[in-house]
């Protein structure tokens, strides 16, 4: 069966408290509203992921978050993992490879820079710069997370807030 491997970057952050570390940094107003925008126009397109993985910084785990309340996923179901945090592609690449093959589906709530050079790394089709709560779904032709690697992935959506026509 394909894998299927939603990256979602974490919403719009609050950056008004200069001394707040960046791990500590909350999500603004349009971050909220946003995580809940895009959490329902997957629910629209029907395109739930079983599994959510996040980073454990405030921003990316709030939107882990309201994307499950949406998706009526429970909270204490999300894994976090410390090394999405500031990770580059290749760790991320390591996360995807290792993933549980119980899930043919699973979404990871990250940060840029990773994300999108992972996201371009996987699929050559396209060049990302993943936006604040935007969304890349990619598909692999492979039965096993082990098997992605550069190039193999196929483009099934790209979606971000102010996006009037998402990729579809």
């Amino acid at each position: 069966m394909a894998k299927h491997l939603m990256l979602i970057r974490h919403a719009k952050s609050n950056r008004d408290d200069l001394l707040l570390a960046d791990f500590q940094r909350p999500l603004n107003e349009r971050g909220h509203n946003n995580a809940v925008e895009m959490a329902t126009r997957i629910i629209k397109k029907e395109l739930i992921p079983k599994q959510l993985i996040s980073s454990p910084a405030k921003r990316a785990l709030t939107t882990a978050k309201l994307f499950a309340s949406e998706f009526k996923i429970q909270q204490s179901e999300i894994i976090q993992k410390e090394e999405i945090y500031e990770a580059p592609s290749q760790i991320l690449l390591n996360i995807v490879n290792n993933l549980d093959e119980s899930s043919n589906f699973t979404a990871i709530f990250g940060h840029n820079p990773g994300l999108s050079s992972i996201a371009n790394y996987l699929c050559e089709e396209a060049a990302f710069n993943l936006p604040t709560c935007g969304i890349i779904l990619l598909k692999f032709q492979f039965e096993k997370w082990q098997m992605l690697s550069r190039g193999t992935g196929e483009l099934i959506l790209f979606d971000y807030p102010k996006n009037i026509s998402p990729l579809i």
